[in-house]
């Protein structure tokens, strides 16, 4: 599996397959992490990327014992297709 990193300075996760950047923006405050947009370029299409990229970003949001606000479309289906990253999400009101 490709390589996710966190790029802090950008608020976004990444990961590069030949060349190109698959990401995941998000924003951060304290023990609560809200994820904003996934976007996956033409040229990784097909091949999965998205699914990959995702669960990283959430196996890695586990590891860090984060919270989770689902505010982009495409995490929340994934993580509907994959209950067992469930317990991750919050409301995006619950006081922290």
């Amino acid at each position: 599996m490709p390589e996710v990193t966190d790029n802090a300075a950008l608020g976004r996760y990444e990961m590069v397959i030949d060349g190109v950047t698959a990401f995941v923006s998000y924003v951060r405050q304290g023990d609560r992490i809200t994820l904003a947009h996934t976007e996956v370029p033409k040229a990784l299409g097909g091949r999965g990327v998205g699914s990959l990229l995702a669960t990283a970003v959430l196996d890695d949001i586990r590891r860090r014992d984060l919270r989770l606000v689902p505010e982009c479309e495409f995490i929340a289906a994934f993580i509907r297709r994959h209950p067992e990253f469930g317990d991750l999400v919050v409301a995006p009101n619950d006081v922290p």
